[in-house]
């Protein structure tokens, strides 16, 4: 409800309540417009800024609720300017996301912008005389989408998709605007990527899709046991996409909107939230080192922070490898996951010196045919392809690299100079016939990492299935991941000390037994023709880990429970591994 305490005030106290606002308006709009020069790497630059624009904007959004009347009559304040400081809001709380990986802001932001579909104070922008303010309602909806997306609020991205489509045909008649084709390739990513995120459809009783979430729950967590005084924790976070032909929305490739759900908890169940939330929220807003704070659970840590890459450089992914080393604690482990495709080598498997197995490609910068074929008689390496060896300067801290491309072998021969904890995770480098066509549409490998049983669901072809059954699917993954913890200890003289190491971290430790379980499946399912079908690990998991017919027998047990147990080998008849 808006607030109004103006009835009795001078024509100089309503000028001066007009200066005020315009003052604090005009403050609000430099400290935003600086948000894009903050550096994306360290923490007390940004953080001070991002104290600064809170609180500005708290006052601004608390200020024109008091003196509405006023600035109503004496300013002419319109719903759209109301809507735009409602915007900005929401943009601060998910930008606050991005740089805190802490998922709870997103819902802050989700709330915002809610707020503004609800209250309709965009519905006469194509009344302007001038294009702007449609320009800036289509802009909201696209980062509407994005945080929609990201808490898995499907059946509203549908409705916003629809009223989206509708506005940018109303901007174009209205307008005449000559960027529509832009406007309509937003639309055909978002609905592109929403098509080839539902690979499988799990349906209610009451015959509704059930939403799937990726985000880490409390009781997928297998139980750890306790390894020795050093405790490691993932801390750092780097998530790269660089896939030329995967689809993507707003600089988010398929592979890295899972993945980057997978590296965080469940945000916290909150109550509907209504625009006035944030004088509530920003009452606690004056030390700036309290920014940001949101109640957890005392027995919950942070998500560790991430960085989100699309397409970087070469020497762009160098910078913020250097930062999240440098930003890391003694305990802390930095992960690097990268999705992209393959650049070749110049050697044959094991026989080649540093630079010589390939790699994964950072930016698509096309060469001519002379330059590449000069570069090719002078045995030069490709600039913009990322080398195991990159790593080794970072490999000072404990490091985990993931590494999803169809040159992922390259990192089988992983220097380790420094002895600290280092694990490579590698996808195959090759697919079943009937799934290298899937690839656009995000990588089998990334998706085992991140939902196992989606992942072995589409591997079998299953599209859609009960509720009932699919709860009954996830109690046995994750009584196989259970039981692969097991076997890590009761052999644990046949595995390297990495793997306990890391395994202390609960993301961490997802990853590996994910990893286990997406091995077991592909070794087990009879259209993976070899080891070049099997992701692998550095440093190697041995056969007493991957080859356990316990395991075997429970994934084939999973496999009865969906009725596809004719497309796997029986216990002990998989190919042999290397």
């Amino acid at each position: 409800m808006d607030v109004n305490n103006d009835s009795s005030l001078s024509k100089v106290d309503e000028k001066k309540i007009v200066v005020e606002f315009c003052q604090l308006q005009e403050k609000s709009r430099q400290l935003f417009n600086a948000l894009r020069d903050l550096p994306q790497f360290g923490h007390k630059h940004w953080q001070t800024h991002f104290g600064k624009m809170f609180d500005v904007y708290t006052r601004l959004w608390k200020f024109q609720q008091k003196h509405r009347s006023i600035l109503d009559s004496k300013y002419n304040l319109k719903r759209w300017q109301i809507g735009e400081i409602a915007s900005k809001i929401g943009q601060l709380y998910y930008h606050y996301y991005l740089r805190t990986s802490e998922a709870n802001y997103l819902r802050e932001s989700f709330a915002f912008y809610s707020a503004i579909r609800s209250r309709a104070y965009y519905s006469q922008a194509s009344k302007e005389e001038k294009s702007d303010l449609m320009v800036k309602k289509l802009r909201y909806y696209a980062r509407f989408i994005v945080v929609s997306l990201l808490l898995n609020e499907i059946d509203l991205v549908k409705e916003l998709i629809q009223e989206l489509y509708h506005y940018v045909e109303e901007y174009v008649n209205v307008y005449e605007a000559d960027d529509d084709e832009e406007w309509r390739l937003v639309i055909s990513e978002v609905t592109a990527f929403m098509e080839a995120d539902a690979l499988v459809t799990v349906m209610t009783p009451d015959v509704v899709p059930a939403i799937l979430s990726h985000r880490m729950g409390e009781n997928e967590i297998p139980p750890q046991r306790p390894v020795g005084p050093t405790s490691f924790s993932l801390q750092e976070i780097i998530i790269v996409g660089t896939c030329e032909k995967q689809v993507k929305f707003s600089e988010l490739t398929l592979d890295m909107f899972r993945m980057l759900q997978a590296l965080e908890r469940e945000p916290e169940e909150a109550p509907s939230r209504t625009l006035v939330t944030f004088t509530e929220v920003s009452e606690s807003i004056d030390d700036r080192e309290t920014i940001g704070e949101v109640n957890r659970s005392s027995t919950q840590r942070p998500n560790p922070h991430k960085y989100l890459l699309y397409k970087p450089t070469f020497s762009q992914l160098y910078v913020f490898l250097a930062c999240g080393v440098k930003e890391l604690p003694n305990n802390g482990v930095m992960l690097v996951y990268i999705s992209g495709d393959g650049c070749p080598g110049s050697a044959k498997a094991g026989s080649g010196g540093p630079y010589e197995m390939g790699g994964v490609s950072m930016s698509h910068k096309k060469v001519g045919k002379e330059e590449s074929e000069r570069r090719a008689r002078a045995n030069l390496k490709d600039f913009h392809c990322l080398y195991p060896e990159d790593f080794v300067p970072f490999s000072r801290k404990p490091l985990v690299v993931i590494v999803d491309s169809s040159k992922s072998n390259a990192f089988e021969y992983f220097p380790n100079l420094f002895g600290q904890p280092l694990i490579c995770l590698m996808s195959s480098i090759m697919a079943p016939t009937t799934m290298q066509e899937q690839s656009r549409k995000g990588s089998l490998f990334t998706l085992f990492l991140v939902s196992p049983l989606l992942a072995f669901c589409h591997v079998c072809n299953i599209a859609d299935l009960r509720s009932d059954l699919w709860d009954s699917c996830q109690r046995q993954v994750r009584r196989i991941m259970n039981d692969s913890l097991r076997i890590f200890y009761d052999w644990s003289r046949c595995v390297d000390l990495a793997f306990f190491q890391l395994l202390d971290d609960e993301f961490l430790r997802l990853m590996i037994l994910r990893f286990i379980f997406c091995f077991y499946t592909m070794h087990l399912h009879r259209a993976f023709k070899g080891s070049d079908y099997y992701p692998k690990s550095f440093p190697k998991l041995s056969a007493e880990i991957l080859l356990n017919g316990s395991l075997e027998k429970q994934v084939l047990e999973l496999a009865s429970m969906l009725d596809v147990r004719s497309l796997f080998y029986e216990v002990g008849e998989g190919p042999p591994i290397d």
